[in-house]
């Protein structure tokens, strides 16, 4: 190993001694003496291996003098205790990388379970559509979103919904993937967002509402683009023969106007949101509750009491 070690002098011109353990039996070794003028405003650049260390400068005067090897043994201890030092050094820095709390362990665990959450909830999906038991399940398909938004934050949940959207979009054509975002997916990161904000199940359910009922016209507005049918319309119009049939019945000569049409189609779709997104709060409470994010949710006091 050859060992380049730092020798002042009483001149205050800095010597470097190159050791050669080869040419020492036991106490023999060359020196190389490195001299150099402080007035030379030279810089010193010092790289060190495993094997050696080597000094690299620019405009140095070398010398030769004679063997010296009083320090060669000294030397060797300091190089190779300091050598051990670095080596732990970086040790420690990937053990703390790779500890269960580290940042790649934690980004890795992330990643890891957002992409099982996605491929849960995408092959759920496609498999409900192709079994046609999408109406039993449908309650299901915003839970991976909500619990990947809980564990690792909103941004967490955005992706997650993104993959199951993309994975869909390979399965089944963009069709399925636009109407799992519209009724399923932003359904899902709204009530997962608004849960790890630590918003009131007011707030939550009312939001969410709006949510669904948008996607729900949307729903509607992509399946009558697509069979070249105003979906709309014919609700509007069914709703007012019920009615018209209505007030016959009971004896009310009036026709009802298309305003009151579209308030009463407005609210009833509301309603049927607004049960909806209830329900999915009591049954995501529960869940998660099992799971062991009670603490991390923000629950009314009859349903504490209840869990």
């Amino acid at each position: 190993m050859n060992i380049l070690k730092l020798k002042p002098s009483s001149n205050s011109l800095p010597h470097f001694n190159h050791t050669h353990p080869s040419l020492c039996a036991s106490a023999k070794s060359v020196s190389l003496s490195v001299s150099t003028v402080p007035s030379y405003g030279a810089k010193l650049i010092f790289r060190y291996n495993a094997h050696s260390i080597l000094l690299v400068s620019s405009s140095l005067p070398i010398s030769l003098t004679k063997p010296n090897c009083n320090g060669s043994k000294d030397s060797r201890t300091r190089l190779s205790s300091f050598i051990a030092e670095q080596g732990n050094i970086e040790m420690s820095t990937e053990a703390e990388y790779l500890a269960m709390d580290g940042i790649v362990y934690q980004k890795t665990l992330r990643l890891v379970e957002c992409a099982m959450f996605a491929a849960v909830g995408g092959l759920a999906y496609f498999l409900s559509n192709s079994l046609s038991i999408e109406n039993y399940f449908s309650c299901f398909f915003a839970l991976p979103i909500v619990i990947s938004s809980m564990r690792w934050g909103v941004a967490a949940g955005r992706k997650t919904m993104v993959a199951t959207a993309m994975l869909l979009l390979v399965l089944s054509g963009p069709v399925k993937a636009l109407t799992y975002l519209l009724m399923h997916g932003f359904v899902g990161l709204t009530m997962g967002s608004l849960w790890r904000l630590g918003a009131t199940w007011t707030f939550s359910i009312f939001m969410c509402t709006l949510v669904r009922a948008m996607g729900a016209m949307g729903y509607v507005l992509i399946s009558s683009f697509l069979i070249r049918e105003n979906i709309l319309a014919l609700i509007t119009i069914n709703i007012h023969a019920s009615l018209s049939y209505l007030f016959v019945a009971l004896g009310v000569n009036t026709i009802p106007s298309m305003n009151t049409i579209y308030t009463i189609f407005g609210t009833l779709l509301l309603l049927n949101c607004a049960f909806f997104v209830f329900l999915l709060h009591i049954l995501y409470s529960l869940f998660l509750s099992r799971l062991g994010m009670k603490t991390s949710l923000t629950l009314p006091h009859w349903l504490q009491k209840a869990l």
